[in-house]
């Protein structure tokens, strides 16, 4: 914390909690540590308690124990996806090949390259404000991203050479978007939240191609909701792969695993039944 605002501390929980914001005091604490003068901080708070996300008023996200950069307008990870990426990352081996599909601002690509050892990494996004922000952060793990849809946007050396292929896709059917929080709905793009009228158009993309990018023993981790992992569990099965549900209670997070059938020689053995 900047000690010389520390005195400001009391009167912007005061804002904060008055604009509803849950966590006023943390996020007092880490609006007043983030600003360099209160001029600064006057509008970091003003711009908080008119429903900004906090993410993007400071500029960053912590995930996986990494400060991302988060621009405005760009999706901003969840906690619960680290769950996605724990997965990924106890599954790929350094020198693997990862893709992350529907990267938004890289943060699972990043997380991915700074536990799975060096990797060699693309993501992909369509919506041009998060590719830009996804190359200041992929870009100290080497990372190259693509600007596109889905594997429209790769390059077709890596047909047949993925082997680990993560996707933190739309899911939210579009007729809940109106009941997501406004931080979401208002400030976060349409097509990172709007997963088509049973939350599960681009999911069902994602899984259906990837078998022509998996390498064979290559792995697809998908993040859903637990309400359609079923739905998403059976899909990967039609598509020729492996499938298993995994779930972690404490994040409420949900994946979707399928392995490519074949043995691989960077990512991890086995795989499972739909479970």
């Amino acid at each position: 914390m900047s000690l010389s605002f520390s005195p400001a501390l009391p009167s912007v929980v005061a804002r904060l909690r008055a604009a509803g914001c849950v966590f006023a005091e943390d996020e007092a604490r880490l609006l007043v540590s983030a600003a360099r003068t209160p001029a600064e901080l006057d509008d970091m708070v003003d711009r908080r308690a008119g429903g900004l996300p906090l993410e993007h008023v400071v500029g960053w996200a912590e995930f996986c124990g990494l400060r991302l950069a988060v621009d405005p307008g760009v999706f901003v990870p969840r906690p619960r996806t680290e769950f996605l990426v724990r997965q990924a990352a106890a599954l790929a081996r350094p020198g693997a090949v990862v893709v992350d599909l529907c990267c938004g601002s890289g943060a699972m690509g990043a997380a991915l390259a700074a536990t799975a050892g060096p990797v060699e990494l693309h993501a992909v996004d369509v919506d041009p404000a998060a590719v830009r922000c996804a190359r200041r952060n992929l870009t100290a793990a080497g990372g190259t991203v693509y600007e596109g849809d889905l594997y429209a946007a790769l390059p077709a050396a890596l047909r047949g050479r993925v082997d680990v292929l993560v996707a933190s896709p739309p899911y939210v059917p579009t007729g809940a978007i109106g009941l997501l929080p406004a931080e979401a709905r208002v400030h976060e793009p349409q097509v990172a939240l709007d997963g088509g009228t049973d939350g599960l158009d681009v999911v069902r993309r994602v899984v259906a191609g990837a078998d022509v990018w998996l390498a064979p023993g290559g792995r697809l981790l998908v993040e859903t909701s637990e309400a359609q992992a079923r739905e998403t569990a059976d899909a990967v099965a039609r598509a020729g792969l492996a499938a298993r549900l995994t779930y972690d209670e404490e994040l409420d997070a949900t994946a979707v695993i399928g392995t490519r059938r074949g043995s691989g020689r960077r990512a991890g053995h086995g795989g499972g039944t739909t479970g």
